[in-house]
This record gives C-alpha cells, sequence and structure tokens, in this order.
C-alpha cells in the first residue's frame, strides 16, 4: 500500500495533515477517492490501524479505493501556525477545513473525479452535516457515511447529559495531556471494564494493544465543547446562524447511517435522527450488535468483527454508489442491515 502526505495551510494559521492511501494495482478507475473525517478528541490514527485485525482504511485500499485521512484543526498532526487561534468551534470546522481538505483531496486524487465520498467518524460525521447545511447544492459530495454521528439530540445518555449540562463550565478552562491522563486511567478500566461500557466493550477489542489505541486522544477544544452542550440542551445544532437539522432537508446527497447497538456517547436515535431530516431517497441503516456481543461507540471501529459488521458493508455501499453515479441511478434505496 502507498502512503502519500499532505499538508495544506487552511488560511486561518494552521496547517491541516491529510494522508492518501492507495494500492495502485488493486485502484478501480472511475471510482471516487474516499475522505475520513475524525471525531471529537479524535485524531484520523485509529482509522489506518487495527488491534487485532484489518483497519479500516486497509479494508477499503484492498477494495481498490483510493482512500484519505484528514486532521482538521487541533487534530493529530495538523500544526498551528502563527498567529492561528488555537480555540475552534463547528464554523470553523464545517465551513473552513472541511472544504479546504476536500479541495485538496480533488486536486491530489489519482482518479480525476468531481466529487468526493465523505466517511464521518463520530463528531465528524455532524461537521459534514453542518457544511452540506450550509451548501445544499455546490458540495462536490457524491455520498456520505456516518459511523456513530449525530445530527439531532433525540436520545442522550443520562452521564453525557450530566458532564455537559452547563455550557459554560463545560468549556470554561482548557484541558491538557488528554492522552496521558488516558494512559494512567488505563489499568484501572481494565481492572473494571464497565466503567468503559459507554465508549467500548472491553470483551469485544483486544485491550492488550492499549498503548497504541490512545494514541487516537486528543485534546479537546474549549469553544467545541461549549458548542456541543449548547447542543445536548437544544437538541438541533444552529451552526453560524444556520439550523442544521432544517437545513439537510434541501440536501439530496445519499447517506448510509452505521451505528452500534448500545452506544453511550451517541445512542442509536441520534445517529439515526439525520434521515429524519436528509432530503436524498438514498439511504441505508447498519446496526452493529446484539444482545449477546453489544457494541458501543469506539467498537465500529477496532472490535474484533468490526470488519464483517462495519467495513465490508461500507465498501459494498460505497461500490454501489459508484455504480449508481455510472449508470445515472437515482432511485429509492432506503434499507435496513442488522450486520
Amino acid at each position: 500500500m502507498q502512503i502519500d502526505v499532505f499538508r495544506l495551510n487552511n488560511g486561518q494559521g494552521w496547517d491541516l495533515q491529510l494522508k492518501r492511501f492507495v494500492d495502485p494495482e488493486r485502484l478501480v478507475e472511475g471510482r471516487r477517492p474516499v475522505m475520513m473525517i475524525p471525531g471529537y478528541c479524535m485524531n484520523t490514527f485509529i482509522l489506518s490501524y487495527h488491534p487485532g485485525g484489518t483497519s479500516m482504511v486497509s479494508h477499503l485500499v484492498d477494495e481498490g479505493f483510493e482512500v484519505w485521512t484528514a486532521n482538521l484543526r487541533g487534530q493529530g498532526d495538523s500544526k498551528r501556525r502563527w498567529p492561528g487561534v488555537e480555540d475552534h468551534g463547528f464554523k470553523e470546522l464545517a465551513l473552513v477545513d472541511l472544504p479546504a481538505v476536500r479541495d485538496k483531496a480533488l486536486t491530489e486524487s489519482l482518479l480525476s473525479p468531481d466529487a468526493i465520498d465523505l466517511v464521518g467518524c463520530s463528531l465528524g460525521a455532524t461537521v459534514i452535516y453542518a457544511y452540506l447545511g450550509h451548501h445544499p447544492d455546490d458540495h462536490q459530495v457524491g455520498s456520505v457515511i456516518s459511523i456513530g454521528g449525530p445530527l439531532r439530540w433525540n436520545q442522550s445518555h443520562p452521564l453525557v447529559r450530566l458532564v455537559l449540562s452547563s455550557p459554560r463550565l463545560a468549556g470554561a478552562l482548557p484541558v491538557r495531556g488528554t492522552r496521558h491522563m488516558a494512559k494512567l486511567a488505563l489499568p484501572v478500566a481494565k481492572r473494571f471494564p464497565k466503567l468503559l461500557q459507554l465508549y467500548l466493550n472491553s470483551e469485544i477489542i483486544d485491550m492488550s494493544a492499549a498503548d497504541e489505541l490512545i494514541k487516537t486522544i486528543d485534546d479537546p477544544s474549549r469553544r467545541l465543547t461549549r458548542q456541543i452542550a449548547h447542543w445536548l440542551k437544544a437538541r438541533d445544532l444552529v451552526v453560524d446562524g444556520l439550523n442544521i437539522s432544517q437545513a439537510l432537508y434541501d440536501v439530496e446527497v445519499p447517506v448510509m447511517c452505521v451505528l452500534a447497538n448500545q452506544d453511550g456517547i451517541v445512542p442509536p436515535q441520534a445517529a439515526l435522527s439525520v434521515l429524519d431530516h436528509i432530503g436524498s431517497r438514498q439511504t441505508r441503516v447498519v446496526r452493529v450488535g446484539d444482545q449477546r456481543y453489544p457494541h458501543a461507540h469506539a467498537d465500529l471501529f477496532i472490535s474484533h468483527g468490526a470488519k464483517e459488521s462495519v467495513f465490508e458493508p461500507m465498501a459494498t455501499w460505497l461500490a454501489e454508489r459508484y455504480e449508481d453515479a455510472a449508470g445515472g441511478a437515482g432511485t429509492s434505496c432506503k434499507e435496513a442491515v442488522d450486520a
């Protein structure tokens, strides 16, 4: 697999980092590139790493896709320039950074595409929704895959509501050393796995690789945290004065929702809420987990069965969207899949 690293000045004091993953011998000509956007306190590391098998990126590359990962401001190896502002929120991520990395991928792609397929991981999906809401027609997005991504908080976990009950307090102090704190907490979490149930099911993840897994953790933005707290209370997300739930009625981009049956961070109703608002006739739902093997938020990326339950349905959906585009199809394909 060939990996190329790119840097991009976003015009607001940040150098964003992108990576292109491709196997020239497997690449299927005519397809759109696939770009992955990570979520809150998250960078792209986990998308190309799996503790016990094939990663999400590797699987899609093996299936003939050109895959991009993008660290927006404050994520991973993106770097702040002077006098770039460190704090940021939805407006900066959705209306500045996302279109910037999309344009860079379209320019550098080996496929000569006119649009890109976007994969939003958790809050990364919300960033994509906010961008599409502001650009319902001129977006150069072929399709969207949301992996545990919320739009409207029709449902939220009581503990999450408690932690973010006060927007003022939620973003009052800067948080530093989140990755180090996670490392210190791991020995306790391993002994008492129920402490992690909101986020992952340790029975279906190789926890011996925990020191590697925490590389995907980043420090949060205070302003973004405050905005999330406001969003939880209001249920609807407003970005730069626009109600995103309402704005998506005019967006016809095909959407696939992947959700975990016992996700404590983004419960199923919140992950599915986009389907009540998106204007597209082409949607698909993939529900992951059952009573015997319940799945939580992080399990969608790194569980033992993630390849079969998440990555393979993703590849199938993306290949079908390419076939639809090539054949001019535009028929309804609303359906649900239990993986």
